[in-house]
């Protein structure tokens, strides 16, 4: 009777502590996050911080040779050597100091004694040489072209007027010069100098510019070299091997007030990393990335974003990049620090056969021998590690997501090893995000989404300079100095960066 009375009571308590259960793990899940959220914003208060990972002592980490703490704890005091030290002069400056570039203007001073030498002879000097500057010149460049008459010849009465005719440009009703219009536009999108502290320059220097009026400037030269873009692109397309991400950008949107539009440069760049296109949408949606792929056949390299995955056909092979798998399970440390540290240092040997290959500068041929030998067990091996180990955790624990996103692709992950060509991961055109980042910390957002466009096409070519080791200014001045809407279409592609180099070269 009494266990009958108890029984209700046994049960509603058991309930309550299952409840109470299920409240417990839902705190340390949220705790867990918070101090997931708390070490990124703290990585990126105290900015950028290497993600460098050094194994430990213990398990797979002893195969590299790493047990610091083991060496030091077996060395004795009486086995450390006495050192002894030898004073070493410290070298003049002289010695340390380069001979300064012999293409360098020297502008040279003469300084003579204060005593009268006018009795004495000469029998020698000392030369100090300084690199100097001088603050940028504008100035105006006056082009002058007489007008002559002259008689016309034969039978023909009168004379006839003879000019010479205006050197080509670009825009030849502008009131800047080629290469005023190549140093703005390299000043803001190479050195990530703001319009307005340009203005201030010339203010510097006597000279008052409006504001709209250097815009339209930057208008007219994106608009100039709108068609080496299109060339750009069908040079790309050519390559069958691309890799793409995609980041953000603030717009000026006259339909929203008080705040701007996000934006997204997606972005494109050949397998060879000497290449690279940037396509402005004002989403991060489906049609936005098929504006570019649907035209693409081959392998697509990306960071494992779903949009890709809806928008790739039969023609597109995606593969991910390893660096991010990498990331998130660097991240997840704090959480398990012994199987996070295993996928890392297998990771690690992945990234040592990817050096050595490099390092010997093998043929793609000999690149896909090594890796089917050495890469691909470790990766099969670890894959199903990473499944296995993957149904012992919580499934909303920081190393259990971080090991379900490397899952979930693996087989993409893996595809490079099985390759010569392919990379093991895309931070080649993740470094070329930078120029983006630092820009739009200096001038913030674009002023529409017409404008952002252009912003993407000077991007495409600028950072297609650096990629080719081509000296931006030079190169965009040369640009300026053709009519290119009357160029040759069968030539234009000859004008593209890496052409205009070898052709350069080949002068």
């Amino acid at each position: 009777m009494l266990y009958e009375q108890l029984q209700p009571v046994h049960q509603q308590l058991l309930k309550s502590f299952e409840l109470q259960l299920q409240s417990n793990q839902q705190l340390q899940n949220q705790v867990m996050q918070l101090q997931y959220q708390l070490h990124q914003l703290t990585k990126l208060l105290q900015g950028f911080k290497s993600e460098r990972f050094v194994p430990g002592g213990t398990g797979p980490q002893k195969e590299l040779g790493l047990i610091f703490e083991e060496t030091f704890a077996s060395t004795k005091l009486e086995d450390v050597k006495k050192v002894s030290y030898v004073k070493v002069n410290k070298p003049t400056s002289k010695d340390t100091v380069k001979e300064l570039p012999a293409h360098l203007r020297r502008e040279e001073i003469i300084i003579e004694p204060d005593e009268d030498v006018s009795r004495c002879e000469r029998n020698g000097e000392e030369v100090k040489e300084q690199l100097s500057w001088k603050p940028g010149e504008i100035f105006v460049k006056r082009i002058v072209r007489p007008r002559y008459k002259c008689p016309l010849t034969g039978k023909l009465q009168g004379h006839r007027s003879v000019i010479a005719s205006l050197p080509e440009q670009a825009l030849p009703k502008c009131a800047a010069d080629p290469e005023l219009l190549a140093q703005v536009t390299i000043d803001k999108f190479v050195d990530h100098k703001p319009l307005n502290r340009q203005l201030d320059f010339f203010k510097r220097n006597g000279v008052t510019i409006a504001y709209s009026t250097i815009a339209d400037w930057v208008r007219l030269v994106a608009e100039a070299i709108e068609c080496l873009g299109e060339a750009q692109l069908r040079v790309m397309l050519r390559h069958n091997y691309w890799q793409g991400d995609e980041t953000g950008i603030k717009v000026l949107d006259s339909t929203i007030k008080k705040d701007t539009h996000k934006g997204y440069f997606w972005v494109y760049m050949t397998g060879d990393s000497k290449l690279i296109y940037y396509d402005y949408h004002s989403g991060r949606d489906g049609p936005a990335a098929s504006h570019i792929m649907h035209l693409f056949k081959g392998h697509l390299q990306t960071d494992g974003y779903a949009v890709y995955e809806k928008v790739a056909g039969k023609d597109i092979t995606l593969l991910c990049c390893l660096a991010h798998a990498r990331r998130k399970v660097f991240d997840a440390q704090a959480n398990d620090k012994s199987r996070a540290e295993y996928v890392l240092t297998e990771i690690a040997k992945l990234y040592k056969i990817e050096a050595a290959c490099k390092e010997q500068q093998l043929t793609e041929q000999q690149i896909k021998d090594k890796r089917l030998k050495e890469a691909v067990p470790i990766l099969q091996e670890l894959g199903e590690w990473m499944k296995k180990e993957y149904l012992l955790l919580k499934p909303k624990s920081l190393i259990a997501k971080a090991l379900a996103y490397s899952i979930n692709r693996w087989d993409k992950l893996s595809l490079y090893a099985t390759t010569g060509h392919l990379n093991i991961d895309n931070n080649n055109i993740e470094r070329c995000m930078r120029p983006v980042a630092i820009g739009r910390k200096n001038f913030l957002f674009c002023g529409s989404h017409d404008a952002a466009k252009r912003t993407a096409l000077l991007y495409s070519l600028l950072v297609t300079c650096k990629l080719n080791e081509v000296n931006p200014y030079e190169w965009l001045k040369d640009m300026l100095s053709y009519n290119l809407q009357e160029y040759p279409i069968n030539k234009i592609e000859s004008l593209l960066p890496h052409n205009w180099k070898l052709n350069q070269e080949n002068m």
